[in-house]
């Protein structure tokens, strides 16, 4: 038994049927072609027509992804293109360039001027998505796809014999061929059935037309069965025997053994070449299965087909292709003619192909232009770029129903760039899977591991501070040990205790650890207690010796600044982590990407090689978890569109106005993440009104936002200022914020808006919750105080009860004039602030007082005098702010009676050195020390502002805490040596002791001391001791010693005391009744002291003037006073003679002396003097020139004894000069 398969578009059927089919197409062939001129006519005149308007478009939102065919401008791909086809050895053109260079426009273009038919075939298979993998198409599959293309692509009329069969749709030539074949049957039938007389031939007789029944019959019966045979035998053409089974053989043509479908088929392809008019074949996409081989079947195909006779036509094959499809140079091999392709778009110009598309929509202003330069990058595909832009017109058409056009144009377009590069992790995106689905799920996780590493280094942080402060106690202690030490090797052997004053001593042991450590080294001297007595010590230099360059408290500062500033630091850096850690949940989701960028490549790892795009995408925040916003349409519910649109800013992270208007504010609310409420959304006024309306159900919401607004207050004071005006409720929220928050107060004063916000609080928040401010923050006061006229132009109506809540003063009572029920009920509860323009405004606009000269002189004294209480309990109340800010401050205020002086330095309650600085300025003077507390005696003193008087400065030495240097302090004082010395010092006994103080006051001025000693009434016999040289030599001078040889004695140090001494009593010391002797070094002294030269001559004699010859400087001394004293001299020897005159001084003298020693000295010993002196007495001597002297009375004494004793000729006085001329001996 056997049986046969018959192929045909997979087509298998009998013999009969194949006849009929064929006998059918015939039928339908002959009746097409009558039919083709009428209708080949009507669109002769329909296409003009037609074509004119395809060329008229409107414009349109959307453009097509059809290749153009306007892409050679320059022509010059199509001269290449008919080059090549031109040429009778050129059977297979290349046409490369990269994907989406534009090959396929250029192919429409030259295809719009090509003459000839052309066969396209497109083998349009895309890029896989990033990420996804597509089986790799069979070449069995392609060569199908090429095969199909080639033969379904052309009328089946002209492909009859063609195995592949097409179902085709009756027309109206099936209804003539039905009608020919109906009429060719009857007309067979009634043949057949006459078949006798067919064969006599009595069936055509007669041959007329009155016999035209039979004559048709048979005529229509012979052309109906001609037609069928033929038609049989054309159709058995088109049959192929597949194969022939037997039971167990079965015999197969040797072409079904081809894997290439193309081969197998050859026959069809050659068939089509032959009934076809195709000269041009073009193949495209061919090189996205990377299968060269298919390449080298079509040439072959090509080659065979233009070698076959029955072609009687040059056919080319044109591929469109990439340039990398063959390796090295095998495409020049292959390919006959190659035309490169230059890319019209690529990622460097793909931003001209965006801007474009985006004019086209009217999106300029809407993208931003940096990231589309940015996305375009990764876009080098015009149809893919133009298909995003399609996508945006349908997607904004439809997401954005309203006017607001509240959605992202760029997230939008970043959505639908990711729908066209990653299709198919987009459609999975919808149902939460996908690469983007699985990192944006992810976002708790990168939370929770931020906020894990964040508590990590709070906890480090706060372990180092702990140690950090431990640390400083340690240094400080250091510190003081190394200053301690130092001390104790200044202090005296055997000291027990240091004190700053015989009240507080502190034992060596315990210095370090005691409070008053630190006054004790700065102190320039201390109280040493060394067994029982107490001594006081110089400690100036202690700090020097420690460390020249920085004292005790720099030093102590610098470690104190260095440890505050690393505290501050590091609790900068806390703050700064725990805001952190607060707003990491409602952080964008590409900041948390960016915070954890070593993990990025992990993160990324996904989206494979083609990943570029998306991690630029989600990075910049173009690509986040709002997508949703921009893939699905909005249904109005229980939420208005208004709602809708609120919500809808939040998800793009934009903050909506905060009187944004809310209709449905609970809905809106439960359609918000918990975390929106720690943000600036939940700053709207209408939700703010419904969260603090149910302060139960909102709790965790309200506890969010008074978090956000205790974390961004600056940025929420527009809301606030927007909430105030327009929400109902200021008091609650502004009662949570200051009970929750501690910072509330110096937010609200630190703000720029502090007025407005200061206002709110003073006039929402309870008398109650004012008090606890108040008492909890000073700045809150203080600030009311300083802006109360700004606060009441704000609301006069303020009820004053509330400022007194906050315990404040008014700063300025002037300030407040046009408020007087609040200036009023201030006053009179003392509730202004002490100042000298509040007191003066009180004075005298409020109490009618006329005096104001009086405030500013003797303020004081003229407050004491008002009898109003309400000023004097003022001022007593806070004195000691009185006195700072107003006595003080006061510069004429010098004129305060001595009872106010009294009265002030009588209180306990201030501050002694403001009292100190206070009567520093006075110059009015307590009388007495009567009533003057015993501490302020001293003080007085110190001040000066006690009368000077002997009897206070005796009173004074009685006092408690007297010490010898204030009183000398004080009577060194100018005004109080003027005044004190208009009266004598007391010379009773009881001011023995105050004589004394005076004669051993060694600290006083010279000058004072010279004045208080010369009003001493009687001298003293010694000399103090310890008051220094200078004031010695003062009672040397004012002669208040008795001159004593003790006395001179005990100036035995000091030999230029002594010589003062003796020459201040030089004749007491020359009558020789002292005692007191003294050598010639010491007469030699005081010659040259300030005595007469009576009294120098008397010590001249007495000295032995033997000894010159050794000391010529005594001859310097003692040889002017003898030239110049009238005296005699005492006997000299010629040596003796000559040292003095040699040391007398100037020439005259020398002259004068030499004339009062001549009678004691021998000729020779004068020439040798003469010639010692000076031109012209060296030249008196023998000789033949003639010396001139001056005509003074000294050279008219010395020519004369001369010229007694011949030791000159002669001499004489010039006539017209006057000079002396000298006639000398001759040799």
């Amino acid at each position: 038994m056997s049986s046969m398969d018959w192929e045909g578009d997979k087509d298998r059927g009998w013999p009969l049927r194949k006849a009929s089919s064929c006998y059918i197409l015939t039928m339908r062939t002959i009746l097409r072609k009558a039919l083709e001129w009428p209708a080949n006519k009507r669109w002769g005149i329909a296409a003009p027509v037609g074509r004119q308007d395809d060329t008229v478009e409107a414009p349109s939102k959307f453009v097509d992804l059809a290749p153009t065919d306007q892409a050679d401008k320059s022509g010059v791909y199509s001269e290449a293109l008919e080059y090549a086809l031109s040429r009778p050895k050129v059977s297979n053109i290349a046409l490369t360039g990269p994907y989406g260079s534009g090959k396929s426009s250029i192919i429409q273009t030259f295809l719009k001027k090509y003459d000839r038919r052309a066969l396209h075939i497109s083998l349009a298979a895309f890029l896989p998505e990033a990420g996804s993998e597509i089986e790799k198409v069979s070449r069995q599959e392609i060569e199908r796809s090429i095969l199909q293309q080639m033969l379904y692509g052309e009328d089946a009329d002209k492909l009859p014999l063609s195995r592949f069969k097409r179902i085709r749709s009756p027309g109206l030539s099936a209804t003539f061929v039905s009608i020919f074949m109906t009429i060719g049957l009857i007309a067979l039938w009634h043949v057949l059935s006459q078949t006798s007389t067919v064969v006599d031939g009595s069936f055509f007789v007669p041959f007329t037309l009155e016999n035209w029944r039979n004559l048709a019959s048979f005529a229509f019966a012979t052309a109906f069965l001609w037609a069928s045979i033929h038609h049989l035998y054309v159709a058995s053409f088109g049959l192929s025997l597949k194969s022939i089974s037997l039971k167990d053989v079965e015999l197969r043509p040797a072409s079904d053994d081809l894997e290439s479908i193309l081969n197998r088929h050859l026959d069809e392809i050659i068939y089509f070449f032959q009934s076809t008019d195709h000269d041009l074949v073009i193949i495209e996409d061919l090189d996205r299965f990377d299968n060269a081989e298919i390449f080298v079947t079509l040439r072959e195909i090509n080659s065979l087909v233009n070698e076959n006779a029955g072609v009687k036509r040059r056919v080319r094959f044109l591929y469109a292709l990439r340039d990398d499809m063959f390796a090295n140079t095998d495409r020049t091999k292959f390919f006959e003619f190659i035309i490169p392709v230059i890319p019209i778009i690529n990622t460097s110009n793909s931003i001209d192909m965006v801007l474009q598309q985006g004019e086209r929509l009217d999106l300029d202003e809407r993208l931003d232009r940096q990231f589309l330069r940015e996305v375009s990058r990764h876009l080098d595909d015009l149809r893919l770029i133009q298909n995003i832009f399609n996508e945006y017109a349908i997607y904004s058409a439809n997401i954005e129903s309203d006017e607001d056009n509240l959605l992202d144009a760029n997230k939008l377009l970043a959505i639908l760039i990711y729908k066209n590069v990653y299709p198919r992790d987009f459609e999975r995106l919808h149902r939460s899977e996908g690469n983007l689905a699985h990192l944006l799920g992810g976002k708790p996780k990168l939370v929770a591991e931020g906020e894990a590493a964040k508590r990590d280094e709070i906890t480090q942080l706060e372990t180092l501070l702990e140690f950090g402060e431990r640390q400083v106690a340690a240094d400080l202690r250091q510190l003081r040990q190394i200053y301690a030490m130092e001390l104790i090797e200044i202090l005296p052997a055997n000291t027990l205790s240091v004190g700053l004053n015989h009240s507080v001593m502190v034992s060596l042991s315990d210095l370090t650890g005691h409070d008053g450590f630190d006054e004790l080294v700065v102190a320039s001297n201390i109280i040493a207690r060394v067994y029982n007595q107490n001594q006081r010590c110089d400690i100036s230099e202690l700090q020097h010796r420690v460390d020249p360059d920085n004292n005790y408290e720099e030093r102590k500062s610098a470690i104190k600044a260095k440890a505050h500033d690393t505290r501050n630091d590091t609790m900068r850096r806390i703050r700064t982590l725990r805001a952190e850690i607060a707003s990491l949940r409602t952080s964008r989701f590409e900041d948390l990407l960016r915070s954890n960028a070593d993990r990025l490549d992990e993160l990324f790892s996904p989206f494979g090689e083609n990943g570029a795009l998306a991690r630029y995408l989600i990075l910049e925040g173009h690509l986040d978890d709002t997508y949703y916003l921009y893939t699905s349409l909005f249904h109005s519910g229980r939420l208005s569109p208004d709602d809708n649109r609120f919500l809808i800013q939040i998800r793009a992270y934009t903050t909506p106005e905060p009187d944004f208007p809310i209709d449905n504010p609970k809905e809106v609310a439960a359609a918000m993440r918990d975390d929106d409420f720690r943000q600036s959304y939940v700053l709207n006024v209408v939700l703010v009104d419904c969260l603090l309306a149910d302060p139960v159900r909102y709790a965790d919401q309200i506890t969010k936002l008074l978090e956000f607004l205790s974390a961004n207050f600056e940025r929420a004071e527009t809301f606030l200022e927007v909430y105030y005006a327009s929400g109902s409720g200021v008091p609650s929220l502004l009662d949570a914020l200051s009970a929750r928050w501690d910072g509330f107060v110096p937010a609200v004063i630190s703000s720029e808006r502090n007025i407005s916000h200061a206002t709110r609080v003073l006039s929402s928040l309870s008398e109650r919750r004012l008090r606890e401010l108040a008492a909890r923050f000073d700045e809150l006061p203080r600030f009311v105080t300083e802006n109360l006229p700004k606060i009441l132009g704000e609301v006069p109506e303020l009820d004053p009860i509330r400022l007194e809540s906050l315990g404040m003063e008014v700063e300025d009572l002037s300030s407040i004039e046009s408020h007087q029920v609040v200036l009023r009920h201030m006053f009179e509860r003392g509730l202004f602030e002490l100042s000298f323009e509040n007191l003066a405004y009180a004075y005298e606009k409020l109490l009618g007082e006329k005096d104001v000269q009086g405030l500013r002189s003797s303020n004081y004294t003229t407050l004491r005098a008002v009898s109003n209480t309400t000023l004097a309990e003022r001022v007593e109340r806070d004195f000691a702010v009185y006195l700072g800010k107003v006595l003080l401050e006061l510069k004429d205020n010098t004129e305060e009676s001595p009872d106010a002086l009294l009265a002030i330095i009588n209180r306990d309650d201030v501050d002694e050195e403001a009292v100190e600085r206070f009567l520093t300025r006075q110059t009015t003077f307590i009388p007495k020390l009567e009533n003057v507390p015993a501490r302020w005696v001293p003080k007085l003193f110190n001040l000066g502002r006690i009368q000077p008087t002997w009897s206070n400065c005796l009173a004074f030495m009685d006092a408690e805490g007297y010490e010898k240097e204030q009183l000398a302090d004080y009577l060194d004082r100018d005004e109080v040596r003027a005044t004190i010395l208009q009266d004598p010092i007391p010379e009773d006994d009881g001011a023995a002791r105050l004589r004394s103080f005076l004669l051993n006051a060694g600290s006083l001025k010279e000058e004072a001391y010279r004045d208080y000693v010369a009003t001493l009434p009687r001298p003293f016999k010694a000399f103090p001791e310890g008051i220094g040289d200078e004031k010695s030599q003062i009672l040397i001078e004012e002669r208040k010693i008795v001159f004593a040889k003790d006395a001179f004695e005990a100036l035995a140090g000091d030999r230029d005391l002594q010589i003062s001494f003796l020459a201040s009593n030089i004749e007491t010391f020359l009558a020789g009744k002292t005692g007191i002797s003294i050598d010639d070094d010491y007469r030699e002294e005081l010659v040259k002291a300030e005595i007469n030269d009576a009294q120098r001559h008397t010590l001249i004699k007495s000295m032995d003037l033997a000894s010159l010859p050794n000391t010529p400087g005594r001859a310097a001394v003692i040889a002017p006073i003898l030239e110049r004293v009238d005296r005699p001299l005492p006997e000299l020897s010629a040596d003796q003679a000559r040292l003095l005159i040699e040391n007398a001084g100037p020439v005259r003298s020398q002259v004068s002396l030499l004339n009062k020693t001549a009678k004691s000295l021998p000729d020779d010993t004068v020439r040798e003097i003469l010639s010692a002196l000076p031109e012209p007495y060296s030249r008196i001597r023998k000789g033949y020139h003639t010396p001139y002297l001056n005509p003074t009375v000294e050279n008219l004494e010395l020519v004369a004894w001369l010229d007694d004793r011949d030791i000159i000729s002669s001499w004489s006085k010039g006539i017209l000069t006057g000079d002396i001329r000298v006639n000398l001996k001759r040799p």
